[in-house]
């Protein structure tokens, strides 16, 4: 258990700032895959891995690698792996089969054949066959088909390592945790400036940065797969965790959130109080485009703002005229115009009340910076699920914005 092949996936474009984050868990080298990070490493690195990291979405064990050219070939292969060194047939399981490039009909197939070989293994050596369990089961398994190979792992974070634990409270598309962690990464957040997010929604952005402040780990309200596999070791994992408990302290920098919902705020505050970070984020209520910046010195703006459907609860250009009323080109269009009025003034209210600020933008929209008349001085390409975006750097100096060269109609 000290030299584990290790597949540690994240969403497209992470992959770089994931590496950087797993060299300082685990002190070790990574390589940048597809998406993902892949290594070797001990077990206590993927305890430690499934406690820190903010960015991967699972742990993953790699039990093996082999080449295949039918479903007969796929069951002899996972009927080879020793599954009896990572759990029982007391515990049920499920297979899950993503393919890129297969030549395959049919995943569903594949993944039964795969599921009937582990069964079987269990059931010739033990008598037993384990159950399968499709909703919630003990132990997750993974096969990936390319052209040409199987590879199968075992997972030991159990629910993805997006769920914190601490979330409970969310409006509509929230943003996933890693997400969140993805987007203070990759705009150099030092825990030491302030951040604020005018568009905070269940506060998923504001309480991340709150929990890098003060130096808590991502997984520390939370359960996790490995603690069902054999390998577990609860004297280990209580090391850890108590480690980890040590390396807390106080906030290293403020961090603020607000939303024009009032209830959107007190799902952020609750979130807040679950994920041990009340003390260290302000939560309030207030238009975007009203608030003025908080605390003194100039900070980092960070935030997803809302778009499309969302747009209409905004702020006050949201639920302007443009917003309101369908009559000019649609719905659609109606949107397409409440979002060029947003975020118009949007810019014009930090270039004048926010000089010094840095504002990074998370959004499906390429034309963004367009729409807001200004600049960008960098531009990340990154995911959001299977949505296509791009986190926008702007920087904030003191100026007066233009106004729209549209004359009402």
């Amino acid at each position: 258990m000290n030299d584990l092949p290790l597949f540690l996936p994240c969403a497209a474009g992470v992959e770089d700032l994931l590496l950087a984050e797993v060299q300082r868990i685990t002190g070790g080298m990574g390589e940048r895959r597809r998406g993902g990070v892949s290594l070797r490493a001990a077990w206590r690195d993927v305890l430690a891995l499934n406690l820190h990291s903010r960015l991967t979405q699972r742990v993953l064990v790699q039990l093996s690698d082999s080449p295949y050219r039918s479903e007969d070939d796929l069951y002899e292969a996972a009927r080879s792996v020793p599954w009896d060194m990572w759990f029982t047939p007391r515990q049920s399981f499920k297979v899950e089969t993503t393919a890129q490039h297969s030549p395959l009909k049919s995943l569903n197939f594949a993944t039964l054949r795969i599921k009937d070989a582990v069964a079987d293994r269990f059931r010739d050596r033990t008598g037993v066959r384990p159950d399968v369990d499709t909703q919630q089961p003990q132990v997750r398994l993974f096969a990936h088909l390319t052209a040409e190979r199987l590879v199968l792992y075992i997972d030991t974070s159990g629910e993805p390592l997006f769920k914190r634990g601490w979330r409970e409270d969310t409006g509509e598309a929230p943003l996933k945790e890693t997400l969140a962690a993805a987007m203070l990464a990759a705009s150099g957040w030092d825990a030491q400036t302030p951040l604020y997010d005018p568009c905070c929604g269940s506060g998923t952005i504001a309480i991340e940065a709150a929990q890098i402040a003060c130096g808590m780990a991502a997984g520390g309200q939370r359960r996790f797969g490995f603690e069902r596999l054999a390998p577990f070791q609860p004297a280990l994992w209580s090391q850890l965790q108590a480690q980890a408990r040590e390396q807390e302290h106080p906030p290293t920098a403020p961090v603020f959130g607000s939303d024009v919902a009032h209830r959107m705020v007190d799902f952020a505050q609750r979130n807040a109080d679950r994920a041990g970070v009340a003390q260290a984020v302000q939560f309030r209520g207030g238009d975007a485009l009203q608030r003025m910046p908080p605390g003194d010195a100039p900070g980092l703006l960070l935030l997803n703002p809302p778009y499309g459907e969302r747009i209409a609860v905004a702020g006050v250009a949201g639920s302007g005229s443009a917003a309101a009323r369908p009559a000019r080109g649609g719905r659609e269009q109606a949107h397409m115009e409440g979002e060029g009025e947003f975020f118009e003034r949007l810019a014009s209210h930090w270039k004048k009340h926010y000089p010094g600020w840095t504002a990074w933008l998370l959004t499906p929209d390429l034309k963004l910076p367009g729409r807001m008349r200004l600049k960008e001085s960098r531009r990340v390409p990154m995911w959001n699920g299977p949505i296509e975006c791009r986190l926008f750097r702007f920087d904030m100096v003191a100026g007066r914005h233009e106004a729209s060269a549209k004359q009402p109609g």
